[in-house]
């Protein structure tokens, strides 16, 4: 009986997904202007996903992503920026005029990637990662608007996700950042 228990057992994990070692690492994405991009080079570095758009009433927040940015890349944060046009069509853009728009209105110089879809049923794969427990192992959270924040450890993992009204500055957000930095 306990031989019959055991390979029961042994059968349910190996048929069991596993999410452990599961991380962003695995994604390769195509930068803003087409080249791809392993999310493996920023291993060693906290990460702060968001979907962006140029049309949106948070696209201000663009000003205090960049500025966030220039504050603590040099402490191994790197923001990604990925334009999607999944919330009233507010990235009607191509990529290049994405990538003016972000130069020229906010100065941008943190990472910046292609256009993808953040939901629904062409949600890009990174997306469908982020935003469902039972693939990033941490944390379930669909992407309700333009600049939610997916914040990644420097292992790759999911550790949050907060809402596109909160701040880059919040104080929860910043001190997340600043103990994920000292780990």
């Amino acid at each position: 009986m306990k031989t019959i228990a055991l390979i029961c057992v042994s059968l349910l994990a190996y048929l069991t997904p596993s999410v452990t070692g599961s991380t962003v690492y695995q994604f390769t994405m195509n930068s803003i202007e087409g080249k791809p991009v392993p999310l493996k080079n920023y291993e060693g570095k906290v990460m702060i996903i968001v979907n962006t758009a140029s049309k949106c009433g948070l696209t201000p927040q663009y000003a205090d992503l960049e500025k966030f940015n220039k504050e603590y890349k040099s402490k191994g944060v790197a923001i990604l920026g990925f334009p999607a046009n999944n919330f009233l069509k507010q990235e009607p853009g191509t990529n290049d005029d994405i990538k003016a728009f972000c130069e020229k209105n906010y100065g941008v110089t943190f990472d910046m990637f292609e256009k993808i879809e953040v939901k629904g049923k062409d949600i890009n794969p990174l997306y469908d990662f982020l935003t469902h427990k039972d693939k990033n192992g941490n944390v379930e959270s669909d992407v309700s608007w333009n600049f939610q924040k997916f914040v990644i450890n420097k292992k790759g993992e999911v550790v949050a996700a907060f809402s596109p009204k909160t701040s880059i500055y919040d104080a929860e957000v910043v001190a997340l950042v600043e103990k994920l930095i000292k780990e």
